[in-house]
């Protein structure tokens, strides 16, 4: 059974090129793409989220969604805008960004991995109660899936040329999958 609702409070604080973000409709929303930041802190996130990535539409890399480590929620981008969080599936999905730092800051260094920062029992009760808003409020959506699910692109370390790593791990080996699935009724999806 899943926990009881817990009262989401949003913080609403749109990314300056937002409004550049092709919109999409609602029914085409099936999929959220959980990640972590891999970043030390919130405001860093911030920092990488505001950088103008892309000079043809003026955006860059952000997710919908940011929960910080003590549960708080910041909504970035409008779900009803397409984010470019993860290749290949972006106009389909909301991407939900847990504040943790994964593998920073040696992303792709082969003797660097490891994510071992644990998730925040905050962060946890803060996306299943984000989650369930977003299923009462998305009818299409059905699907769930880590962003290391969707992007299994292997790149050489920068450490090691001879060795590959994985671009992309997270939400990573310390996310509570059994948790999330067992408290919503999203499907995980794996390609």
């Amino acid at each position: 059974m899943p926990p009881p609702a817990l009262d989401l409070i949003v913080e609403t604080q749109p990314l300056p090129y937002e409004a550049r973000l092709e919109a999409r409709p609602r029914a085409q929303i099936d999929l959220v793409v959980v990640h972590c930041t891999e970043l030390p802190d919130l405001a860093t996130a911030r920092e990488f989220g505001e950088r103008v990535l892309y000079a043809g539409s003026g955006t860059g890399n952000s997710g919908h969604y940011y929960i910080d480590r003590d549960g708080s929620v910041h909504l970035w981008v409008s779900p009803e805008r397409v984010a470019n969080h993860t290749r290949g599936y972006n106009p389909r999905s909301i991407g939900v960004e847990l504040v943790n730092t994964g593998r920073y800051p040696h992303w792709l260094h082969a003797a660097h991995q490891a994510m071992d920062e644990p998730y925040t029992e905050a962060q946890i009760v803060a996306l299943v109660a984000l989650l369930q808003s977003l299923v009462d409020e998305y009818p299409s959506l059905r699907s769930i899936a880590g962003h290391e699910d969707l992007d299994t692109t292997t790149v050489p370390a920068e450490d090691d040329p001879t060795r590959q790593v994985h671009r992309k791990r997270d939400p990573g080996p310390l996310f509570p999958w059994h948790r999330i699935l067992d408290a919503t009724p999203l499907k995980r999806l794996t390609p």
